[in-house]
């Protein structure tokens, strides 16, 4: 299987391994969030896979099953403001090293991280490009991530500035949250630093 094959390499060698993964990095509005997960080799959830693969109700219930059944789960959040002051790969990575700050009760020796680039945190990592689609403990986080700021945008954004259908597009450039940052302008979770592209749409 897979999974087994591109985890084991960790777990038998007896190495706590925790996964990490973002969503929201590309979304022209709300924080981006990452988390950090630390499987149990013995109790994997069936199903885990890269998050945008799977539908929202499909995500919830592997969300469930991996918060039941992991050793540790953290979650780190980098608002649209700080986004803006240090850019969308720093923020990345703060909201990385927060996930990772925030596991417990468990505590990793090795991390392997979705993707090409990380800061290094406190002890030795791995950068794995698509490792939500071949690893099961980038792919549990993945799925984390994705349902921690999908509710955040549904529920506290979408209620505090409901003229954008947050609860819809999650953020994201859809041509709904396009139309509606022309119609009513930008609010204070829109990342400034995203809207170039809008605006330029919105007078030409």
């Amino acid at each position: 299987m897979k999974w087994e094959t591109c985890d084991s390499e960790w777990w038998e060698s007896g190495r706590v391994l925790a996964g990490v993964d973002e969503a929201g990095r590309g979304a022209l509005a709300g924080p981006v969030v990452a988390a950090a997960v630390i499987l149990d080799p013995c109790c994997i959830p069936v199903g885990i896979a890269d998050s945008k693969k799977l539908t929202a109700l499909r995500r919830n219930e592997l969300a469930t099953a991996i918060r039941q059944s992991a050793l540790a789960i953290g979650v780190g959040r980098v608002e649209a403001a700080d986004i803006d002051a240090i850019n969308i790969l720093q923020a990345t990575f703060r909201a990385m090293h927060l996930a990772l700050n925030n596991l417990e009760p468990a505590v990793p020796d090795y991390v392997i991280v979705d993707g090409n680039r990380f800061k290094p945190w406190k002890v030795e990592h791995r950068c794995i490009v698509r490792g939500d689609a071949i690893s099961v403990s980038i792919g549990a986080a993945s799925i984390i991530a994705k349902t921690v700021r999908d509710d955040i945008m549904s529920s506290t954004i979408h209620t505090r500035y409901p003229l954008y259908g947050f609860h819809e597009h999650k953020g994201y450039g859809t041509e709904a949250h396009r139309l509606a940052i022309i119609q009513h302008g930008h609010c204070l979770e829109h990342r400034k630093t995203f809207l170039t592209r809008v605006v330029r749409e919105r007078h030409s």
